[in-house]
């Protein structure tokens, strides 16, 4: 068995691996060092959100059974994409290809906000009415759908190296999780950490209530895109313990049902959503 056969037989577990691992982390680190009181406490919301993920997991394993990983093993195989015509080396393809990986997620994430019809899927992931790490995990199964379809084309065409594609994802579940977590961060270690990196304090901007608060800090991953493209937006203007999370639409406790999750795509309209104004992100 190749190295790639390997690698493909086990992408499961190893990402199931990372993702318990880092879950049980984040969810430990909440309970020792919040960083907001929740009125709505994990007993009311995590069924829904943790019903999410075991739904998605089952729907992308049937959908896209070799998913990301192996289209990146086949385009290796074919010849397909940048980096199978391109003479550089291994090392420098994988890192080319999980930056600019990161740089699609979000190009994606601001898409997702700007198209009425995307915002639909997207907003259940904002109409949660905490922060934390199972936020991280809440995505509409039609969005992941969407988001693998994406993300196999742009691998396709990078012709990206199979390890690189695993990294990326295990290391975006990773990130994903850490910076939906209400955790508490010395303000020397936030400042330092997102000069690299979208910490939890970053992110928790983008799921404000406020639309120009909402449609700032896209970023999953690396956080030089916010700043590269003026998304940036380094604090709530009500602070981090006085802001309100999710969106207007959504505010009733009942909507934290896992039935009710999945139909909000299908409900009112988007005229209480501003889309496209993010006013100045200072």
């Amino acid at each position: 068995m190749t190295w790639t056969e390997t690698l493909l037989a086990h992408e499961a577990a190893i990402r199931l691996g990372a993702f318990a691992g880092v879950f049980v982390a984040m969810a430990a680190w909440e309970l020792l060092a919040p960083k907001r009181r929740q009125t709505i406490g994990r007993l009311r919301r995590w069924p829904g959100n943790l019903g999410i993920v075991v739904l998605n997991t089952v729907l992308i394993r049937i959908i896209f059974p070799v998913a990301a990983v192996g289209t990146a093993i086949a385009a290796a195989a074919h010849d397909w994409g940048l980096f199978n015509w391109l003479p550089v080396p291994t090392w420098l393809a994988v890192i080319a290809s999980v930056v600019l990986l990161d740089l699609a997620i979000y190009l994606q994430h601001v898409l997702v906000h700007a198209v009425p019809a995307l915002w639909r899927l997207h907003r259940m992931h904002h109409a949660d009415l905490e922060f934390d790490v199972a936020t991280g995990a809440r995505f509409h199964p039609l969005e992941i759908a969407l988001s693998m379809v994406i993300k196999i084309g742009i691998v396709a065409a990078l012709g990206a190296p199979a390890v690189a594609v695993l990294l990326f994802e295990v290391v975006l579940n990773a990130t994903s999780m850490f910076n939906h977590g209400n955790v508490r961060l010395a303000p020397w270690l936030d400042g330092a950490l997102r000069k690299i990196v979208v910490t939890p304090d970053m992110h928790r901007v983008h799921h404000s209530v406020v639309p120009r608060e909402t449609n700032s800090n896209f970023g999953f991953n690396l956080s030089c895109w916010d700043r590269l493209f003026g998304t940036y937006r380094a604090a709530p203007a009500a602070g981090h313990d006085g802001m309100t999370i999710g969106i207007e639409q959504f505010r009733n406790p009942r909507e934290l049902r896992l039935d009710r999750m999945l139909i909000q795509p299908f409900r009112d309209d988007d005229r209480l959503y501003p889309l496209g104004r993010r006013e100045n992100a200072t």
